[in-house]
């Protein structure tokens, strides 16, 4: 269905990747996978034709319906919700519009004007055979959480995560032969995946998809194509499949690059000693020879690297933890929830989980007295320190401080070399750790906030999607730290393998700020809710 040709991608001096050749079949679902930077939204912008790559070429077959997921959430805010979800087939949109205006304003004696409806309703009938492109809009529509009393309104009415939603909707209301999706679970909450996963397993074309959420790949995908060492490799299998396939190779690897490093060390040190030794020369001639053909460098070891997350604690935890006492929050006229009440006890790890502006958000930062309560109160236990990161992480590091002085300016007694190991641990080498937080990405930002709360060392770690920005594999070493993190954690994520990894209670606040309390982790959670 897709044919990718000698692809290489270079900007400036740097080589993205180089002579890509791959056939996207029909009937398979491909999981784009590789570290930050490696070049996976790059690629899928070549696939889509949006990016002319620096040689090489990709085709389509012929006749082949081709979506692409948008990432502009505000091209649309004059459209209705149900506009905007039909603009996504333009023919459709175009004719339909067309003969609404010509029905309105046209004049029906005019036999060009019933030509052209003529035209139009050929048109529609093509693009809309049964006539149920209103009955599927809506469907849609309904299934991501708008009820029909807001299809008409304006996307501009919209927060920037339900606009995402409608642009999901776009690009699969036509149902496309080719689907390429980069990030499609960003900014939804656990019932749009748990929907997106069915329409896209559902799914009979070519999908190419990148994300983040190895649940979600898990749950979609038939192959994976991993972008390392500039090249794009398949497997056939899911993530995990992938994973631990993978894992074993560079296991093996290691251990092959190992024994070949230590032959050459053994054969250089015999080639030193003995080469001005005539006794010995045809022998150190014969291990020069072999030195030669010892090829290290064919044994490549993933780009990929794992940072260190390790949560530590300052101070033990009393019997008193956390209260939240009939806690209430009005925003004019929308009460978002009220007597909202819990008890955090020792040894709880808390995913907090709810559907897109139910107010998990505003109860962090109520908890962490940010925002006062319109009623209620919280209590903590004399004894916690807790520790935060925010939603808003990457709009708050800002500035031209280097990393470690960014992070020294919370503490000035930390230790400097303390903070440049903890710099290390999440991946930042020497020389990164001097330039300005300005200058970081997304995930970079993710990245240096989690480091100032392992140097904090609290006893309660409150997370507001910090997996938000993190590739697979910080988000799988960020599970397992706070699964091994002896102090409390309250974390709101959509990331169902996080929660899976350390949650042993469930909380969920519903679209009417009606709270939920589940001791048990996801697993459990989702049984005993017949999912």
């Amino acid at each position: 269905m897709v044919n990718v040709r000698n692809i290489t991608m270079r900007f400036g001096a740097q080589l993205l990747f180089e002579d890509i050749s791959l056939t996207l079949d029909g009937g398979k679902r491909y999981g784009l996978i590789g570290a930050n930077g490696a070049g996976k939204s790059t690629f899928m912008k070549i696939l889509a034709h949006q990016l002319e790559p620096s040689s090489g070429h990709v085709s389509v077959d012929s006749g082949l319906r081709v979506g692409v997921l948008s990432q502009n959430q505000y091209a649309y805010e004059e459209f209705s919700l149900k506009d905007a979800v039909l603009y996504g087939n333009k023919r459709l949109f175009d004719a339909q519009k067309e003969k609404e205006k010509l029905y309105e304003t046209g004049d029906f004696e005019d036999e060009k004007v019933n030509d052209r409806l003529a035209e139009l309703e050929i048109v529609c009938a093509e693009e809309d055979p049964t006539y149920e492109s209103d009955v599927q809009i809506e469907k849609i529509l309904e299934s991501l959480g708008f009820p029909a009393s807001i299809h008409e309104e304006k996307m501009s009415t919209l927060t920037g995560a339900d606009k995402f939603k409608i642009l999901l909707a776009q690009v699969l209301f036509p149902r496309p032969d080719v689907l390429f999706l980069d990030e499609p679970t960003n900014n939804l909450d656990l019932e749009a995946i748990s929907w997106l996963e069915e329409q896209l397993k559902r799914h009979e074309g070519t999908l190419v998809v990148i994300s983040h959420d190895r649940h979600f790949l898990n749950a979609v995908c038939t192959h994976i194509l991993d972008v390392d060492f500039r090249k794009i490799r398949e497997f056939s299998g899911t993530y995990d499949d992938w994973y631990i396939a993978s894992t074993l190779i560079q296991k093996q690897q290691e251990a092959d690059r190992s024994k070949k490093l230590k032959e050459k060390e053994e054969l250089e040190n015999f080639i030193r000693r003995f080469s001005a030794n005539a006794s010995k020369a045809k022998q150190a001639t014969s291990r020069q020879k072999q030195l030669e053909k010892l090829d290290v460098s064919d044994l490549k070891v993933s780009t990929r690297r794992d940072p260190s997350i390790l949560f530590k604690r300052n101070r033990d935890i009393g019997n008193e933890i956390l209260e939240v006492r009939k806690v209430g929050k009005v925003y004019g006229d929308h009460k978002v929830f009220e007597n909202l009440e819990f008890k955090v006890e020792k040894g709880d790890k808390i995913a907090l989980i709810g559907p897109n502006g139910a107010g998990k958000t505003t109860l962090c930062q109520i908890i962490m007295d940010q925002i006062k309560p319109d009623g209620g109160e919280i209590f903590w236990g004399a004894t916690m320190e807790p520790t935060y990161f925010p939603q808003n992480t990457t709009e708050l590091i800002t500035g031209d401080l280097p990393l470690f002085e960014w992070l020294q300016q919370f503490d000035k007694k930390q230790d400097l070399d303390e903070i440049r190991k903890c710099l290390g641990r999440m991946l930042f080498s020497g020389e990164e750790q001097k330039k300005g937080v300005s200058n970081l990405s997304g995930g970079e930002k993710h990245r240096i906030m989690l480091s100032k709360i392992m140097l904090q060392k609290g006893n309660f770690v409150l997370l507001d999607e910090p997996n938000n920005h993190l590739d697979l594999e910080a988000i799988i070493a960020l599970g397992e730290a706070l699964y091994r993190f002896d102090g409390n954690v309250l974390c709101v994520t959509h990331d169902r393998e996080l929660i899976d990894a350390f949650a042993n209670r469930i909380l969920r606040i519903d679209e009417h700020g009606v709270l939920e309390d589940f001791r048990g982790d996801y697993e459990s959670y989702r049984e005993f809710h017949g999912q």
